[in-house]
């Protein structure tokens, strides 16, 4: 009996001793401390999954802008773009499918959320055609 007593105990102090409130955004992710807000890397797949991107594209983390050239011929309304992001941020919107980026004069803008969701810079998006 001493013992059942004992061990009761100790996974009561257990688990209360485990057991801490993490705040979570309305995505049901960890909000943290770090303020940090940028794109490290961008990608653009065709509906292959295979990149169209002729060449790196130019993130500017101070203009907060990314400018990508994709090959010609590319289907522009059927594409998947994919960001790397700091640790702890979040894109807004969130991408759940093709994007069409097939308007040109008026490119895509998505908002970096920072870990702690008090910073938000939003990243234009420009995409160019290579000439033939």
């Amino acid at each position: 009996m001493k013992t059942y007593i004992m061990a009761l105990v100790i996974s009561v102090i257990a688990f209360a001793g485990c057991k801490k409130d993490y705040p979570v955004d309305e995505d049901g992710l960890l909000i943290t401390t770090r303020a940090e807000c940028y794109v490290s890397n961008f990608e653009l797949l065709g509906t292959d999954f295979v990149t169209v991107l002729k060449g790196a594209p130019v993130i500017d983390t101070v203009a907060q802008t990314i400018n990508a050239q994709v090959v010609y011929g590319t289907d522009l309304k059927n594409l998947y773009p994919q960001f790397t992001l700091v640790t702890d941020a979040k894109l807004d919107p969130k991408i759940t499918g093709k994007v069409d980026f097939s308007d040109l004069e008026h490119p895509k803008v998505y908002t970096v959320v920072s870990g702690n969701r008090k910073v938000r810079k939003p990243y234009t998006v420009y995409i160019t055609v290579q000439p033939r």
